[in-house]
């Protein structure tokens, strides 16, 4: 509702020509809630108080725009319009854009821009979609070991304007090799005569261009860091990742995970701006496999026909026992999924998986069991062994379940694919023709069928 008042108040201030009173009040709002209201105006608004806004805010705000809005824009910038973007922009947030963009309006976008922006962009442009390469930026503080703390400080106060992190320092040599990290902190609390060498810490942590940017992301969370050093193969430091694209990365990472867990081909582009036929084309995929996956089962039914025709109750629980197992399976492959991208849990722990959801079966097999014993005994007197048979078959198919769970996403992983390719639809595809067997051939078994 306070956006829908902005917007109106801002279409009043446009209508009313008082553009002095509409920069003011558009300079008062966030960059990313700008971005918000700009994709709500109709598209000839948009341009023009993107117009009104100052340099600085305007490519802040560029920045946090959808991608169709940003080439929308680009499309009827002026050359300087576009040249003064590019400009303010930081590197890395300029490459995220132009990473989605057709190849040709990326030339003829970058044609308008300085040579030295140019050549920054191209730089990271040139590295692996997904690396740490690919999502640092090259805007950081650089400083000598033999420099002054006063020294240092100057330089920070006349070029840290363009940084895109000034409290977190690196100390490079004449070839860039990173040696050393310090802070403004720690700067501003010692002796201005002190030298960059005596307060540098030179245990970094630090990630090279190639490594995976999930890695550098967990890198950043797992030692607290406001930015991460990105060093090439010989060491040489040649950007930087902090932690707001660290959020963004472990967020896309986080939302392709959820789309694989369900079955989907990941996709960045939102929920409602994805063409229908482009949603069912990334859905259509799995759907087939486990449709025909599912044939499986209904060949395990069609081998045992003569039985259940024999006692039909027994169709009855079919259901029930599918469902249970495929949740039961379910619940193991999330928990180690998930486990597998916190680093929590290794390949090498196999073993210590394997027995903890033997434990957590048995507990959650037994109670289960027990349950549709007595309530199988109740509803169906005088079929003592069909209760049997189905408690039994219940415990084994959760046991069943839960090792597959368990085991299939660490197997994933050891074969060099993504974990969450072993996620619900899959294990339940799999626990639905492994509890058919079990529960048939319990059911044959015990019942002389």
């Amino acid at each position: 509702m306070e956006k829908e008042r902005i917007i109106e108040e801002l279409e009043k201030l446009l209508k009313n020509h008082d553009l002095t009173a509409l920069r003011r009040m558009l300079s008062d709002i966030q960059p990313v809630d700008l971005a918000d209201i700009f994709e709500q105006v109709p598209e000839e608004t948009r341009l023009v108080l993107f117009r009104i806004l100052p340099k600085d805010l305007a490519a802040d705000t560029f920045a946090e725009m959808d991608h169709d809005e940003q080439e929308q824009l680009l499309t009827n910038f002026t050359d300087q319009e576009v040249k003064n973007v590019l400009n303010e922009m930081y590197t890395d947030d300029a490459v995220d854009m132009l990473e989605e963009m057709p190849a040709g309006f990326v030339k003829r976008v970058l044609a308008k821009a300085t040579p030295d922006t140019r050549a920054d962009i191209n730089a990271l442009l040139k590295y692996p979609e997904g690396s740490a390469g690919a999502v640092m930026t090259t805007e950081y503080v650089s400083l000598k070991a033999n420099m002054t703390i006063s020294e240092a400080l100057r330089w920070i106060r006349a070029h840290g304007d363009d940084r895109e992190d000034v409290y977190t320092c690196y100390v490079t040599d004449a070839n860039r090799r990173l040696n050393g990290v310090l802070t403004v902190r720690e700067m501003l609390l010692c002796k201005r005569d002190a030298y960059v060498s005596e307060l540098m810490e030179d245990n970094i942590i630090s990630v090279k261009t190639t490594d995976d940017r999930e890695v550098a992301a967990q890198q950043l969370a797992r030692y607290d860091l406001n930015s991460l050093p990105v060093v090439d193969g010989e060491g040489r430091l040649v950007g930087i990742i902090t932690v707001d694209d660290a959020i963004d990365v472990l967020q896309q990472e986080t939302t392709e995970d959820f789309q694989k867990i369900a079955g989907t081909t990941p996709s960045e582009e939102p929920y409602l701006k994805t063409p229908a036929w482009k949603m069912a084309g990334h859905r259509i995929v799995w759907l087939l496999v486990l449709m025909i996956s599912d044939m499986i089962s209904g060949g395990i039914l069609g081998s045992f026909e003569d039985a259940l025709t024999a006692l039909p109750v027994l169709i009855t629980f079919i259901p029930m026992l599918t469902d249970t197992g495929g949740n039961a399976g379910s619940q193991s492959s999330t928990l180690v999924i998930r486990g597998l991208a916190l680093h929590e849990i290794r390949v090498r722990d196999l073993p210590r998986v394997l027995w903890k959801e033997f434990r957590v079966a048995i507990l959650c097999g037994s109670v289960l069991a027990a349950f549709n014993f007595v309530r199988l005994s109740i509803q169906y007197p005088g079929q003592q062994m069909v209760a049997v048979t189905v408690a039994v078959a219940m415990f084994f198919t959760v046991m069943m379940a839960k090792a597959i769970g368990g085991v299939l996403p660490i197997i994933a992983t050891k074969l060099k694919m993504d974990p969450a390719l072993m996620a619900s639809p899959l294990i339940t595809t799999i626990v639905d023709a492994a509890s058919l067997l079990i529960y048939l051939n319990v059911a044959k078994a015990l019942l002389n069928i």
